[in-house]
């Protein structure tokens, strides 16, 4: 009986014990007496910082008034019997108790979930049972204790020289900040004033994404998903957006179907109400997307980050600076969690939307977003800049390189056709020029000094 073993190893295999304590909870044995012991043998390693002897065990068994004469008897033969055995495989010892673990939690998450939805007492309380779910089957044990800095030195050599999985961009500039595109399990902000192109520089990245053949979840909490679907289109048809409604019919479907020859990536837009989803609702609609439609984001772009709904504090109850750092710690989290990279943005308040020159502390209601996001981008328009088709990139943090290499840059900007490209030195308008590698590994001549 797995119950036996595991409780036997714990109470007597210091090793085992220190891995799996952290996982077991009293509610996955079933039977009260098991419960009990299993509580006395954890209660005093964690009081005493060492194993049990079974004079302990049987002392502090004695001493409990939970368990009636008939149980206390039985768990006395429990105890008595706890042995183990020295040639027992450890791997095979976490691999059975994290089954074990498993199996309890998905029976005990469904017990709950048929619970509620027999009361229907409140529509609401429905809503539960998939989270419920969700964290039965996430249930995994992770006995990594962190990285030791002496004994870990290979691996940490490993790591020096592994090639980090990128989901690089259509543009030179951007590939050369984040050396090759953005990482998993990262967090990518775009700063910008109201009307200023946050959505327009997604839409236009998320473009460059599916002619790379990525699969790309773009979720949208302010336009709906024609409205998003339209400016990616105009971007991969290379046509103005309000040209698109004026092509016949027939050449259309014909101009939608050469881009799904050329692009191996597909798109997925999610529409969500405004302030009515947050990185909970996100993981459901991921989940749902692989058991529905086989799709597997690499990327997730999510428009935009103020708009959406924390589900570890509530709004009414916090001020809009924890508030909105907490979504952006949640949305963070998912892309750990996801191991794929998300890109969102954020609003700069007025004197950041007034300024060529803005940094986080324009941030319009959370300076604690950039505290957990691996890049930030501020993006700035003037009526000079727009005359040239052009917009302004400042590199507010990043974790990719010294960002004083290239504190700012320009992209152009075709607003019309949705549409970020790559500008020749030139048209940089630098007065004092810099030394960059290319990804051709040769030296170009561009400067980010005295732009304004």
């Amino acid at each position: 009986m797995i119950e036996n073993v595991i409780l036997s190893n714990l109470a007597y295999t210091e090793p085992y014990a220190r891995k799996i304590l952290p996982f077991l909870k009293i509610e996955y044995f079933s039977d009260r007496v098991y419960q009990e012991v299993f509580k006395i043998i954890s209660n005093y390693i964690i009081k005493y910082n060492g194993m049990p002897t079974y004079e302990a065990l049987d002392i502090t068994l004695d001493e409990t008034d939970i368990l009636s004469d008939e149980e206390k008897a039985r768990a006395d033969q429990l105890v008595e019997k706890l042995t183990v055995d020295p040639n027992t495989s450890m791997d095979w010892l976490l691999d059975e108790t994290e089954k074990f673990c498993k199996d309890r939690a998905i029976h005990l998450a469904l017990m709950k979930s048929i619970e509620i939805y027999d009361k229907k007492d409140n529509v609401n309380i429905l809503g539960a049972i998939p989270n419920i779910l969700q964290e039965a089957l996430a249930v995994s044990f992770d006995t990594n204790v962190g990285h030791d800095f002496f004994e870990d030195a290979y691996h940490r050599f490993e790591f020096y020289h592994l090639e980090e999985f990128k989901i690089p961009f259509g543009l030179d500039l951007l590939n050369f900040i984040t050396k090759g595109g953005v990482s998993r399990k990262t967090l990518t902000i775009l700063y910008g004033g109201t009307n200023i192109g946050k959505t327009f520089c997604m839409c236009s990245l998320a473009a460059d994404n599916i002619r790379q053949g990525k699969n790309v979840l773009y979720i949208t909490l302010e336009m709906s998903e024609e409205m998003i679907a339209q400016r990616v289109e105009a971007n991969l048809l290379d046509t103005n957006m309000d040209d698109i409604s004026k092509i016949p019919e027939e050449i259309y479907l014909e101009k939608v179907k050469r881009i799904k020859e050329k692009c191996v990536g597909n798109l997925i837009i999610k529409e969500f109400a405004t302030a009515g989803a947050g990185p909970t609702n996100f993981r459901y609609l991921l989940n749902e997307l692989k058991l529905k439609k086989g799709f597997v984001p690499d990327i997730i772009y999510v428009d935009y980050l103020n708009i959406c709904i924390s589900s570890r504090i509530s709004k009414s109850k916090s001020g809009l600076y924890e508030y909105v750092g907490s979504i952006s710690q949640e949305l963070r989290g998912l892309a750990v969690e996801m191991n794929l990279p998300i890109i969102t943005a954020t609003q700069f308040n007025r004197e950041g939307f007034k300024s060529t020159d803005p940094g986080l502390e324009n941030v319009s209601e959370s300076f604690a977003t950039g505290f957990v996001a691996d890049l930030v981008l501020g993006l700035v328009r003037t009526d000079e800049l727009d005359k040239l088709k052009q917009i302004k990139i400042i590199q507010l943090k990043t974790r990719y390189m010294f960002k004083g290499d290239m504190p700012y840059f320009i992209l152009g900007a075709d607003i019309k056709k949705m549409k970020l490209s790559n500008v020749d030195d030139k048209e940089q308008n630098l007065s004092s020029p810099q030394k960059i590698i290319g990804n051709d590994e040769k030296e170009i001549d561009n400067g980010f000094i005295g732009l304004f």
